[in-house]
């Protein structure tokens, strides 16, 4: 026989010969295969960090794209509705197109407009409000004096008229330039995103085959499906939200009631914090313009319409375009918050989101990557 089979030996009795084992390596045993997993751990993280600085250092790029996939797998649906029915490409998408940006710049001039035409008022009604805080701080024992209290005024009419705050000025102002610029870059990567979206999807994937290119697809596939449902729903419940806190602002007649209920929609699609943030600045207003019975009236409507949304709107509305714990959802409102801003805290989520849904999609339409998959119960 052959070096590693049995031999015969006199008598035709079988002698087995061992098999050679291979020597035990360095990297081979339990802690080699650890310092293994260590050391790509490390690498992965050093190549995700790597991506995120980039990110960051490029946000009049990245931002805009990524808003403009948004709004694009929102509008998805709506642009096969109109493929289907024999709408020529290009046509559906300057509807869709024109639709967008209408919308945005519609809320950006009402915002704007509306403060602009109340401010007098708010301004008026904010400086009695600040005298009457200042005169009831004064009767408590720890009250500071009014010399400290004018050397706060003064300090702050000092910041006001110095270089310092021309200089912010002067950030705004290109701050304001950059807001135009990533605008216009939004509008032209949208216009194609909408056009030849599933175009430049398989584009990109090209290099694949087989598995790997199917997992593609569901990749993309996922991601659409995710973002578009997200902001769908997500702008139901806000539009809800602004409607109900704005209605009461109104019937109460606090000062710039239309721009808060914008503020309020706007703010919702910022998971958890949007909404008690919005909320929170509409009592403050009502206080300081209105008193306190009027603040507490805005007080208790805020708290009915989240309790609203939290408990039927997003659950029925939402449905399963968001299934993030609330803890993976303040983690990653707080990575966004920290590396973007408030760009970053709106973004944060939905990426967190889709980052989930592809792992969902991972081995299949319905079967998560084999480390994600949820362990079956030992029967005893």
């Amino acid at each position: 026989m052959g070096l590693f089979g049995d031999k015969r030996s006199s008598g035709d009795v079988r002698v087995p010969v061992p098999v050679p084992v291979a020597a035990p390596t360095v990297w081979g045993d339990s802690f080699g295969r650890f310092a293994t997993r260590a050391l790509q751990g490390i690498i992965l993280v050093v190549a995700i960090a790597g991506i995120v600085f980039v990110m960051t250092q490029l946000t009049l790029v990245t931002i805009p794209v990524t808003i403009a996939l948004i709004l694009a797998s929102a509008f998805a649906p709506v642009m096969r509705w109109m493929r289907r029915r024999g709408v020529p490409s290009w046509l559906a998408t300057t509807i869709s197109l024109v639709a967008i940006v209408a919308v945005l710049s519609g809320v950006g001039w009402l915002i704007v407009n509306a403060v602009r035409s109340q401010s007098a008022e708010l301004v008026e009604r904010a400086s009695g409000g600040i005298d009457r805080v200042l005169e009831w701080v004064s009767t408590l024992p720890f009250a500071p004096t009014p010399e400290q209290i004018q050397q706060a005024r003064e300090a702050v009419v000092g910041f006001l008229t110095s270089a310092q705050f021309g200089s912010g000025a002067a950030a705004g102002a290109a701050a304001a330039a950059n807001f135009l610029t990533g605008f216009a870059l939004m509008v032209v990567v949208l216009f194609f995103f909408l056009k030849d979206g599933p175009r430049i999807w398989e584009f990109l994937l090209r290099p694949f085959e087989g598995e790997r290119y199917a997992r593609g697809k569901r990749i993309g596939a996922k991601t659409v499906e995710t973002l578009g449902g997200y902001v769908r729903g997500t702008a139901v419940v806000a539009a809800v939200d602004a409607i109900g806190i704005g209605v009461v602002l109104a019937i109460a007649q606090v000062p710039l009631a239309l721009p808060l209920a914008v503020l309020v929609f706007l703010l919702a699609f910022v998971p958890l914090v949007g909404a008690t943030i919005a909320g929170a600045l509409a009592t403050l207003v009502a206080l300081v313009a209105n008193g306190p019975v009027v603040a507490l009236v805005v007080l208790g409507a805020v708290v009915v319409v989240n309790q609203l949304e939290g408990n039927f709107l997003q659950p029925v509305v939402m449905g399963r375009s968001l299934r993030l714990h609330a803890l993976v959802i303040l983690i990653a409102l707080t990575i966004g918050t920290v590396l973007g801003g408030i760009v970053g805290a709106v973004l944060s989520v939905p990426i967190a989101a889709v980052a989930w849904g592809i792992v969902q999609v991972w081995d299949g339409d319905d079967r998560p990557a084999r480390m994600f998959r949820q362990k079956r119960p030992e029967v005893a």
